[in-house]
């Protein structure tokens, strides 16, 4: 608990035995976790077996591979239904580090914003971390695109670091969105449209072999899927079209 909200970290797996109990022990280090939710999207590795050894891990598991969004689904699903106020994704490859936990849980908690981003590209850690320099090119493109379509700032739209109110779970209609990688960035252009702020901490990350990533093929299908959900945004904000992730009235819009 943290001010007296109960934070539940969510963990997105797939093929994550080698990692998983670092970054368990790592999560349960920050004092303020109250329940870890892992599901498991079908691995071919012993991933629920590790799961099921760690204590206090609330594991599901799908009986077939959904996709990296329809894994986030559920996992959403479960922390509202266990009567989280806090959620916090985080990966269990170990690529990002369990310890800005605590930070990014007290914005959310002190009210300053309900959704906070772990940023690989803030303080220049993303190259420095090992993130490729093709990968880096097309996130710095991507991002600047995205924030003109979508009149934002963030630095990076990409991270797989996340942490959000109960308020912008129980707001956004998850069910519209893919099960792909895309998900992520439906996820933040439909916090945007509803009206929600979105702060960022500086991440450090860490690749290497074990850590999950999409190949060359799939980074494309996902970059252009990311500027057309974009376009999407601003032709919907100018009124030219109606697209089911934006709806006509957004709902509980805030002004901040």
């Amino acid at each position: 608990m943290y001010l007296e909200k109960k934070i539940i970290v969510v963990m997105p797996a797939y093929n994550a035995a080698q990692t998983l109990r670092q970054t368990y022990d790592e999560v349960r280090q920050q004092g303020i976790v109250d329940e870890i939710i892992l599901v498991d999207d079908g691995s071919r590795d012993n991933t629920a077996a590790v799961a099921r050894s760690l204590q206090g891990v609330r594991l599901h598991v799908h009986a077939r591979n959904l996709g990296y969004g329809g894994n986030q689904k559920t996992c959403y699903r479960l922390a509202l239904e266990a009567g989280a106020d806090i959620i916090i994704m985080i990966h269990p490859d170990y690529q990002y580090t369990p310890k800005l936990i605590p930070a990014m849980a007290s914005i959310i908690a002190n009210g300053l914003h309900p959704c906070v981003l772990g940023s690989r590209v803030l303080g220049g850690y993303a190259l420095k971390g090992g993130m490729p320099v093709w990968r880096y090119a097309s996130n710095r493109f991507l991002t600047l695109a995205e924030n003109v379509l979508m009149g934002a700032k963030l630095s990076e739209y990409h991270t797989g670091y996340r942490a959000f109110s109960r308020e912008i779970l129980e707001t956004l209609d998850l069910s519209r969105n893919s099960d792909d990688f895309v998900f992520d960035n439906q996820m933040l252009a439909q916090i945007l449209w509803h009206g929600f702020t979105i702060a960022e901490v500086s991440c450090p990350t860490n690749y290497f072999a074990g850590a999950s990533s999409i190949n060359f093929r799939r980074s494309l299908k996902y970059g252009f899927g990311c500027l057309a959900i974009g376009f999407q945004f601003r032709l919907a904000k100018m009124g030219l079209l109606r697209p089911k992730l934006f709806p006509q009235r957004p709902r509980g819009a805030i002004s901040k």
